[in-house]
């Protein structure tokens, strides 16, 4: 069993569980204590868990699930909403944009106003907030629905061939090793692909995403042009990314109430 499926294998067993022991995921994995310690350790660098003695447990209430949404996901509500309407405000009119799935980028369409504007997502959740605002052109890549995304190969090489203006990525984690992550491998390709046929790219993340590192990277710190992320993002933090050259604009919550 590669690496990779099984740590996928830990932290399935993790949320359902709500804790983990080492001694019996190496009975049902069918590998030693050290290399399920080794798995732990490396899960909790990539901030997915927090080890214990002899086993390992989920990180506090107010971090974020790893797992794509099936349905929206309401935590740190206010903090997305604002994030959205900051992100709305890089729109032009007319503009072509391309919508990734998530709750942040729900947000922003859930308050996208019935005005001529090409959108294009693979979200089903976000396909169906727009559905009928009928100004609004809906351009979706077709495939078959896992979770609320549509994906399938032949989707990559049609959205390969788009002229996207803009695309609002989302992402698990961003992290300054492991750069934009997310931890089901199969939404990378269509991720890579939004981002080589989009002319600038900007990450909609709240505060939760940042120095968190799922299993699989989509791409390099460098490679979005900013991060909007919400006023509760540590200045310690933001100052590192900064560090970088990491283009990071907080929204302010206030001015979403």
């Amino acid at each position: 069993m590669l690496a990779a499926t099984r740590q996928r294998k830990i932290i399935d067993e993790l949320q359902q569980s709500g804790a983990v022991k080492v001694a019996e995921l190496s009975a049902s994995l069918h590998v030693t204590e050290k290399t399920i310690r080794d798995d732990l350790e490396k899960l909790e660098a990539k901030g997915l868990l927090k080890r214990t003695h002899g086993g390992a447990v989920p990180l506090e209430p107010s971090e974020e699930n790893i797992y794509p949404l099936v349905y929206p996901n309401n935590k740190l509500e206010k903090a997305k909403e604002s994030i959205a309407a900051a992100a709305l405000k890089q729109i032009e009119p007319g503009g072509i944009i391309a919508l990734d799935g998530g709750s942040t980028t729900l947000a922003m369409a859930r308050r996208l106003e019935n005005k001529p504007l090409t959108v294009v997502t693979n979200d089903v959740m976000i396909i169906r907030e727009l559905a009928l605002r009928d100004q609004i052109r809906l351009v979706v890549p077709g495939g078959y629905r896992q979770h609320n995304l549509l994906l399938h190969p032949e989707s990559l090489e049609w959205v390969s061939r788009m002229n996207i203006h803009k695309f609002f990525l989302s992402t698990t984690g961003i992290h300054e090793e492991y750069g934009f992550s997310v931890f089901t491998p199969e939404l990378a390709p269509i991720k890579r692909m939004f981002i080589e046929a989009s002319r600038r790219v900007i990450c909609v993340a709240d505060h939760s995403k940042f120095d968190k590192g799922a299993l699989f990277t989509f791409a390099t710190l460098t490679e979005v042009e900013r991060i909007i992320t919400d006023d509760g993002l540590d200045s310690s933090i933001m100052g590192k990314y900064q560090a970088l050259q990491v283009n990071i604009e907080q929204a302010d919550r206030s001015g979403n109430e």
